[in-house]
Formats: structure tokens, sequence, C-alpha cells
């Protein structure tokens, strides 16, 4: 079998006809290329016709304004900012606004809950009894006021010594946040529930949260009793002891 027949046998063109006896001779075929049907000149491509796009007018897109946030003032503007404060109703019946004391550069900072009767006198925080039991608190671990930097949830005395309310807390919430700036503690320590729920958004109880270290703004933050509530129940002063001993390790551990 030629290769022809080959081909035309692999292209379906076969079998081919044989020649009978006697017959003329079948013509040669020509090449294989020559008896497929001739390949059609190549059409040329179609050219779509240009589609005309109506010129739409650009929309501005409209510009979402970021939330303000507030600047964080300088150390004196910030204490004339809470001594001229009237965010609140508070302003209308202390007798003046309670800042804060201690080192201002302190490795440690306590927030306790709100001024008293003595501290809104003063205008200094924990200067009453609880004051001075704090002060043996902080000497059992080495520490005097001038190694710390005190302040309150609240500002400004609530009236008879009642708890602070939310909105309350609100309007204090940028002058707390501006002090924890500026003094950029080692560690945190709030005094009492009210402090600690303030800190860290959490409603959870006080013997809870103080079985663990907590965080606030990449500082760690430990929760133990208010000295004023130590005074009331001095049977917990062994776990506040337990707290104490857990801050000092903290501070050896950044020292």
């Amino acid at each position: 079998m030629s290769r022809q027949h080959l081909l035309l046998r692999e292209l379906g063109m076969a079998p081919r006809w044989r020649l009978r006896h006697g017959a003329a001779p079948e013509p040669a075929l020509a090449p294989v290329a020559a008896n497929l049907v001739p390949a059609a000149a190549p059409a040329r491509p179609a050219v779509a016709a240009p589609v005309v796009v109506p010129t739409v007018a650009a929309v501005p897109v409209p510009v979402v304004a970021e939330p303000a946030v507030a600047a964080l003032p300088d150390w004196a503007d910030l204490q004339q900012q809470v001594a001229s404060c009237t965010a609140c109703g508070l302003c209308q019946t202390r007798t003046q606004a309670v800042f804060g004391k201690g080192n201002p550069r302190a490795r440690i900072m306590l927030v306790g809950e709100a001024p008293g009767a003595e501290e809104d006198k003063q205008g200094l925080p924990f200067v009453g009894k609880a004051g001075q039991l704090l002060d043996n608190m902080l000497a059992a671990i080495g520490l005097s006021q001038d190694d710390v930097f005190i302040a309150n949830v609240l500002k400004c005395r609530p009236p008879g010594n009642r708890n602070p309310v939310a909105d309350e807390i609100a309007a204090c919430a940028d002058y707390l946040r501006w002090q924890i700036a500026h003094v950029q503690p080692d560690v945190l320590v709030t005094l009492g529930r009210f402090a600690a729920h303030a800190l860290l958004q959490s409603d959870a109880a006080i013997g809870a949260l103080r079985r663990e270290t907590h965080q606030y703004q990449g500082i760690p933050l430990f929760v133990t009793f208010h000295p004023a509530y130590l005074l009331r129940s001095p049977g917990e002063k062994a776990k506040a002891w337990q707290d104490l001993l857990a801050i000092r390790r903290a501070l050896a551990k950044k020292a």
C-alpha cells in the first residue's frame, strides 16, 4: 500500500476502488493535498463597527469625614481643663475638682473611684483614712507616694459620696485617658470595681477580675480592692496583700 493510500485512509477517504482486469489504468493520483478541497481564501476579519459610548459626567465620590480625635493636651493645660470642667452636673456641687497627686513620671499609676468629702476640700485624692491605708499598702512593697501617681475615674465628688453614674464616667473619660498617656506607667492598678469597669470596659465582679493580669493599651493592669472597702471588710486584706505581691513582681520584671 502506497503512502498516498495510507494518508487517504487516515483522512477517511479509503478504501479506494480497484482497477478491473483490462480496464484502462487509473490516472495517477495527484499529490494528496491537491485531492482535498482547496482551502478557501482566508476570510478577512470582520471589523466591528465602533461602539459609541455616551459621555457620562463624572460623579464626585463623597468624602466621609473621620471623627475628630482630640489632641493630647500638655500637663499644665490638662490640669486647667479639669479645674474648670463643666461637662457634667457635678461641677455644680463640688468644692473643687481633684486632678491627682504624685509623680507624673511614676512607674506605677493607681486609679480610684471618685473624691470623697475630705478630698473635695483639699483638692487631693486619698487624703483620709483610706489614703492612710493606701500609704501603708504601698510601703509594704517598698513604695511611697513619690513612686506613684494617683488619680480617680471622676474628678469631682458625687453628692453624699454616692456611686458614679454612666454619664459622669463618660464626661471624665478623656481626662483619665490623657493622664495615663502622660504618665506612661509600667503598671496600672485599679482600686475598686468602678475603676476596673471603666478601664477594662467590663462589668465582671472584682473577685473575678483580680485573679488575672489585664492589659490597658499595652500596659499591664492589676485589679485590687479599694482601701475604703478594706476598712469596712478587713478580712479581705489578705487577698489585697496577694495582689500587692503580684504588682511588685510585675514592677521587678519591668525594671
